[in-house]
């Protein structure tokens, strides 16, 4: 049947050979402690020997990987005191100098004889070639066609060299590895097998093995992943006890008269988004969907919808955001869109069966900022069931708040809770029953990334803006000259009777620096630019009390403009507002640069947003260039994956280990889906994995149960 990787797995790394007790640590320090560890470090790239750059080939400015010998190492002081180490070294083609600072350890290290890798940038001083601190690769003296590099530990003693003798070892005891997935498969999906593909991606005799190599293993990664969140899916679908809601015709008589009355029609995107929402709380599991929606998609409206079928069967909902501005701005605009609105108060509170007198629907707000009178009449009637909707920040997870029967819950902009804080919420549900959960994010995530990160959740997409939305026109203000034209703006569209934001440059070392750069830049905008003008200020140290009045008279329209903290990232919704100002936009996220234009373009009235502040870097650059280019939040997250990697994507797990030492969300897009695909497929017809045994052995091997039930609270 060939070698399971589970053996391997058991294996010390010590049984390989020219693994003592003191190699076993150094690899320990790397997370190398099985065999099993060994050949899943993978080449970090590869040198090929034919195609390899040379000193002598390389333009100035040029970075590349070089495979040099070391002629000479010596080590001097600075001016300044700090270490320096010359390395000379030459690869046949031309020689050059290599200046470490910082490295003393350098001199001993790079001895003459040893050949090494050199991943730099070269640079010319004096006329003569040379790097500066490149990254190191020690290879000893190994030979082919195709190198692999490995990461290698210099503070442990682990060099590239060493961790290819180890992975080489292996591969020889091991001899054929099991296959986890039939032939068919492997052929429609164009796979090379398990052993082939664990010998190309250490040993390949070409570019296009390695490749071939990584295809399969990559392949492999993901499919343990989905297999195993639509197992646990499946599962929770299948044993969680929720509430089979009667949805009725039109989503019922309060979803349908809320609709009448909406002064819009609904979107395409909002209409098909409702029917899978209703669709999911009609059946007796709980659900669990990701709603995504660009910047003024109508979330909210779906959100109500779905909160007003709990509602009419006699159920509570609640809605939790994440800051009180945002909570405040929600109960707002849901209290005035169900203005009128009433249901029967009967013992049951069965809207489709109990005899009594008709209530008003009561929407409430329970935030940190709740005077303690009103906060135990909250308490009170949500226990009692007096109270229909409630929307608060993390106070709504408290200790002793508690509702009769909590229906449906709603989480806006979820990647600002943790996962323990999600679930706390959902965990309010009355007896066994647990409640339907919707979580809801403007901040659009790539298709694979959603697939991967949230695989365990359904997902609906708002891919289209209401009617009326008028499109942002976006400018980068880089110089000087430009900065004239953002104020010239500014206080023609303040004449104009509009309203301006001004957000201030993000400082993320402390809060206080933040509140000083806020204060700052109101001073010098109210004392210059916006000088004679009605300005407020808003950061996060204010008072609540104070932040209220703040808002309060930029809704009412008695401030002309709102310096800002991102404070107002989310939330805020003054359709007069037609200004957005961005200071130092560099040192903002693509996604956080979407969100804070968001606030704009919620009228009639043309709107604009400038980022001001020169790149500092390409990346920087690009962010911006895309904001400019584009208004779609889902073609910008796609480029705030390319520029930023999938690092803080996975980090959306929030705990324990990922399985993807090869695949990348950004590289493999199109394996993600087929993943997700396969996986479906295998479980459809073998739910419990009885005929995919050795699969379901690697997906318990990889994926740690604490670490996938974590997962599984959000």
């Amino acid at each position: 049947m060939g070698r399971r990787l589970a053996q391997l797995a058991n294996l010390p790394a010590s049984e390989l050979k020219g693994v003592g007790a003191t190699k076993a640590a150094s690899l320990g320090k790397m997370g190398i402690r099985s065999v099993l560890d060994v050949l899943t470090h993978y080449p970090r790239r590869y040198i090929d020997r034919t195609k390899e750059a040379k000193i002598a080939d390389l333009e100035v400015g040029e970075e590349a990987a070089i495979l040099v010998n070391v002629k000479r190492s010596t080590q001097r002081r600075t001016g300044k005191g700090k270490s320096m180490v010359i390395v000379t070294v030459t690869d046949g083609t031309a020689s050059m100098d290599v200046t470490f600072f910082g490295q003393p350890f350098r001199e001993k290290q790079l001895q003459p004889g040893l050949d090494a890798v050199f991943f730099g940038k070269l640079e010319l001083y004096g006329g003569k070639r040379k790097m500066t601190n490149p990254v190191v690769d020690l290879i000893g003296n190994r030979t082919g066609r195709i190198l692999p590099v490995y990461g290698q530990s210099e503070k442990a003693g682990i060099a590239s060299w060493d961790i290819a003798r180890f992975c080489e070892e292996t591969l020889r005891r091991a001899g054929d590895f099991a296959e986890p997935l039939d032939e068919a498969l492997l052929d429609r999906l164009d796979l090379v097998a398990r052993t082939e593909a664990f010998r190309a991606i250490h040993l390949p005799e070409s570019m296009a093995e390695a490749g071939a190599a990584r295809k399969r293993l990559v392949f492999d990664e993901l499919l343990r992943v989905q297999v195993e969140l639509v197992r646990r899916k499946r599962e929770l679908e299948r044993t969680a006890v929720g509430i089979a809601h009667v949805v009725g015709d039109g989503g019922g008589p309060l979803v349908k008269r809320f609709h009448e009355v909406l002064p819009y029609d609904l979107t395409g995107a909002q209409a098909r988004t409702i029917v899978e929402i209703n669709e999911d709380l009609a059946k007796g599991h709980p659900m669990h969907r990701l709603l995504q929606g660009d910047v003024g998609a109508g979330k909210t409206v779906v959100a109500v919808s779905a909160m007003l079928v709990a509602v009419q069967g006699g159920h509570q909902a609640a809605l939790m955001a994440p800051t009180e501005v945002l909570a405040e701005q929600h109960h707002l605009g849901i209290k005035h869109l169900l203005e009128g609105f009433t249901v029967p108060d009967t013992d049951d509170g069965n809207l489709f069966g109990g005899a009594g007198m008709d209530r008003s629907l009561r929407v409430a707000l329970l935030t940190n900022r709740t005077t303690a009178g009103d906060r135990r009449k909250i308490l009170e009637d949500m226990a009692t069931g007096n109270l229909d909707i409630v929307i608060g920040t993390h106070s709504l997870i408290s200790e002793g708040i508690e509702f009769k029967s909590l229906g449906v819950v709603v989480i806006d902009e979820q990647h600002r809770f943790g996962v323990e804080q999600r679930a706390a919420l959902r965990d309010k549900g009355a007896g066994d029953a647990m409640p339907d959960v919707l979580v809801m994010t403007a901040t659009p995530i790539p298709r694979t990334a959603a697939m991967t990160v949230y695989g365990d959740l359904d997902v609906s997409v708002l891919d289209e803006l209401p009617p009326g939305r008028t499109p942002i026109v976006t400018r980068w203000a880089q110089n000087d000259m430009d900065e004239v034209q953002v104020w010239q703006q500014v206080r023609d569209e303040i004449a104009e009777g509009r309203q301006v934001y001004v957000v201030c440059p993000l400082i993320e070392e402390s809060e206080k620096l933040e509140v000083r750069s806020a204060q700052e830049t109101f001073e010098e905008l109210t004392s210059g630019e916006l000088s004679g003008l009605r300005v407020g200020l808003l950061h996060g140290r204010l008072k609540s009390d104070e932040k209220d009045a703040v808002m309060t008279q930029f809704r009412a329209g008695e401030l002309d403009a709102l310096v800002s903290t991102t404070v107002i990232e989310v939330g805020v919704d003054v359709p007069n507002a037609t200004v957005m100002v961005i200071l130092d936009a560099t040192r903002f996220g693509i996604a956080q640069l979407h969100q804070l234009r968001g606030r704009v373009g919620r009228g009639a009235a043309k709107s604009f947003c400038w980022l001001v502040g020169e790149a500092k870097t390409p990346d920087g650059e690009a962010r911006l260039e895309a904001l400019v280019r584009s208004t779609d939040g889902f073609e910008l997250a796609e480029v705030d994956l390319d520029l930023r990697g999938e690092g803080t994507i996975m980090g959306e797990r929030q705990k324990g280990q990922n399985d993807l030492k090869l695949a990348s969300l950004r590289r493999d897009r199109e394996w993600v889906v087929t993943a997700r695909e396969i996986a479906i497929e295998i479980l459809d017809t073998d739910p419990e994995l009885i005929k995919h045994e050795l699969l379901a052995e690697e997906v318990d091997l990889f994926l740690k149960a604490d670490d996938i039930d974590f997962l599984m609270k959000s």
